[in-house]
């Protein structure tokens, strides 16, 4: 039964993938094209997620807004693990003051909701979609930092580290090559499922109106731009939820299998 649930978000997240990048494959309506008088309509044969209050197709928005959501969400981690990965390496072969320092400000940033960080962030930058690319990356950095701190100070103490010493391969040199490649697959690990907390946190930063702005099609602004006519009009709402809600869980489920299997398949 895991490998079926592992299948799926594989196969949902490739899914995500196409639409990022080649939206037209899976749709061939316009995302911004307004009519009026098709507002408001159910789903259809011609509009399969129905149609929002300006008449646009929702399932073309939920497709190409796969793009900005998605999109943000993968450069926020990708940001968020090298610079967790610099931060941390540099704080495992620091001296004892400065490890300190940097780790007593991680600490602090830690102490707070990633959400919260990344709202205070945002609301010092400004709206917009790369103003929350910075915040969702400043708000993940402290776990990344601390994990990439932990893991350099465990190889660096290795035993193979050790031999490469000995056999003369220098200490910049023997990190380079030993220690920072193992630490950036446990940061990697751990960012396949950041990327479900990354996109979630972009789209609660749209849904308040802090992101993207109208009429780009995003998820979380689609899922604040239906939220007035939910009774009359739930599918405006509900399709690009779904979205989030499908995207965050199959990340965390891969992200869970590739753990498992670093862990030498422990639950």
């Amino acid at each position: 039964m895991r490998g079926v649930g592992l299948w799926l978000a594989a196969a949902f997240l490739a899914l995500v993938a196409v639409a990022a990048f080649a939206p037209d494959l899976l749709t061939s309506h316009d995302p911004l094209q307004t009519d009026v008088r098709a507002a408001l309509q159910p789903p259809n044969a011609v509009h399969l997620f129905g149609t929002d209050q300006s008449g646009r197709d929702v399932l073309s928005r939920v497709v190409h807004g796969a793009a900005r959501s998605a999109g943000i969400g993968l450069l926020a981690t990708a940001l968020a693990l090298v610079i967790g990965l610099a931060i941390g390496a540099l704080s495992g072969v620091a001296p004892r003051l400065a490890d300190a320092v940097l780790m007593r400000v991680t600490d602090v940033l830690m102490a707070f909701p990633e959400f919260l960080v990344a709202l205070i962030v945002v609301a010092v930058l400004g709206p917009g979609g790369v103003n929350v690319a910075i915040a969702v990356t400043i708000a993940a950095v402290p776990v990344y930092v601390r994990l990439a701190r932990t893991q350099t100070l465990t190889q660096r103490s290795a035993e193979y580290v050790e031999a490469s010493r000995i056999v003369g391969v220098g200490r910049i040199r023997a990190f380079r090559r030993h220690v920072v490649p193992s630490v950036l697959g446990a940061l990697s690990v751990l960012a396949t499922i950041g990327i479900g907390s990354a996109i979630l946190s972009a789209a609660g930063l749209s849904f308040l109106g802090l992101g993207p702005a109208e009429p780009d099609p995003e998820w979380g602004l689609m899922l604040s731009g239906g939220r007035n006519v939910l009774g009359q009009a739930w599918w405006i709402s509900v399709f690009p939820g779904l979205a989030i809600t499908l995207t965050v869980i199959s990340a965390t489920v891969l992200g869970r299998a590739l753990r498992r299997r670093l862990d030498g398949g422990a639950a």
